[in-house]
């Protein structure tokens, strides 16, 4: 006897066993995350077979845990193959119960932290709730800092009152040398942060943030390396918006290149970010800061065309999806960075780096040499300070020529 569940995937045999009539809810949840139907039928099909093993077991729906899907997977593997994709659809299916309450939350034994990580996890909370920084600089801080403490402390008690400038002095000289320049510098940075937060608490009697030694990086020496607008356009026109995903991707190309978006701020865009009847874009930037742009005719056709023919059915509120399922929201810069190179590669463009950040440098560039002022600039892009916006000033080359001091010793 056949049994069909939501509509299109069909059982050779009917339900049986305990939690099996929820199978059918899970069915409607895989089709609302965008699998396919031959995925679906998989997903139903591992479920119902594992709510019969359940009742043969005698097994009530509230004593359900993750060790019994270990047990069936074992004991199916005696009588078939196990594919791949088994072990997560059967995790899914138990997620999904435990969300609907059919099955108790997984009791989660919590493991003592080391000093070190109490100290750690503090120092995080600290950024990102009371300093609000974005999660990127979180993520890059924390790792310097454990190792800090774990290098002075060890696996003691944490004493912050006993550091002294020539830990932090030693700690600086032994890593930096074995680091990229710029990690060295992100190092010394993350040091002094959380030296200050030391302090802040009351740990820390003296400013050994001061103590920390400068390392090179020389942020000032090269110019942005933006891509050419020539290539901008050959990028936009090479986007194929006849597909889905060729119309997200063309709309996310245009925020990086015409509004200048961090590929963070592009991730973190909801559909009530966009106020179609003033057309202005409310941007969350770094540090939470919010910030409204105008929305170009040309930028809100091209997310409207999304919106409208591209994105996938989904109860997320977020702008961009992804494109396979489980749909939901974009996960992290990474993907705007693979976007950007995917297009780049596709429409065989040479250009400064394959990521989002140099639309940011093309977009000032060009604002420059069209007569934009550095404050105009640091504006549209939304630079906390001036000083990161002055480096554009050495794009203008016409501009800083005349300034140039003649080289001693040059022609006569």
């Amino acid at each position: 006897m056949r049994c069909i569940v939501d509509g299109d995937v069909v059982l050779s045999r009917p339900l049986e066993g305990p939690l099996s009539a929820r199978i059918p809810a899970f069915a409607a949840w895989a089709r609302e995350q965008g699998y396919e139907v031959h995925s679906r039928h998989r997903k139903v099909h591992l479920a119902a077979c594992f709510c019969r093993w359940l009742g043969q077991r005698v097994l009530s729906g509230r004593r359900v845990c993750a060790k019994h899907a270990t047990q069936y997977l074992c004991s199916r593997a005696r009588r078939v193959q196990i594919r791949f994709c088994d072990h997560p659809a059967l995790r899914q299916f138990l997620e999904f119960l435990r969300r609907e309450g059919s099955i108790p939350a997984e009791k989660v034994v919590a493991r003592r932290l080391t000093p070190v990580e109490r100290q750690t996890r503090a120092f995080e909370t600290y950024l990102r709730n009371e300093r609000v920084l974005a999660e990127a600089t979180v993520v890059n801080y924390v790792p310097f800092v454990r190792r800090f403490l774990a290098d002075r402390f060890g696996t003691g008690r944490i004493a912050l009152s006993r550091l002294c400038a020539r830990d932090v002095v030693r700690f600086v000289q032994r890593q930096a040398p074995h680091l990229h320049r710029r990690s060295a510098k992100l190092l010394t940075t993350a040091l002094r942060s959380f030296l200050r937060y030391a302090r802040y608490r009351g740990e820390v009697a003296t400013d050994l943030a001061a103590a920390v030694p400068c390392v090179p990086n020389w942020s000032m020496a090269s110019i942005p390396r933006g891509i050419p607008p020539e290539a901008v356009r050959q990028l936009l026109a090479s986007v194929d918006r006849r597909t889905a995903v060729g119309r997200r991707d063309y709309a996310i190309l245009l925020l990086l290149a015409r509004l200048g978006l961090r590929a963070s701020e592009v991730v973190s865009l909801e559909l009530d970010d966009f106020d179609w009847a003033a057309g202005q874009l409310n941007v969350r930037g770094k540090g939470n800061q919010r910030a409204a742009l105008p929305l170009s005719p040309e930028v809100g056709r091209a997310i409207a065309a999304y919106l409208r023919d591209g994105r996938p059915p989904s109860p997320s509120r977020r702008a961009f999806l992804q494109a396979k399922a489980p749909i939901r929201g974009l996960l992290g810069q990474t993907v705007i960075k693979s976007i950007v190179g995917g297009a780049l590669e596709r429409a065989r463009i040479k250009s400064p780096t394959k990521g989002a950040h140099q639309f940011r440098h093309a977009l000032a560039t060009q604002m420059l040499r069209g007569g934009a002022s550095l404050t105009e600039i640091g504006e549209v892009l939304r630079h906390r300070s001036p000083q990161t916006t002055t480096i554009y000033a050495k794009v203008d080359l016409d501009a800083l020529r005349p300034l140039a001091l003649p080289w001693p010793g040059g022609g006569r």
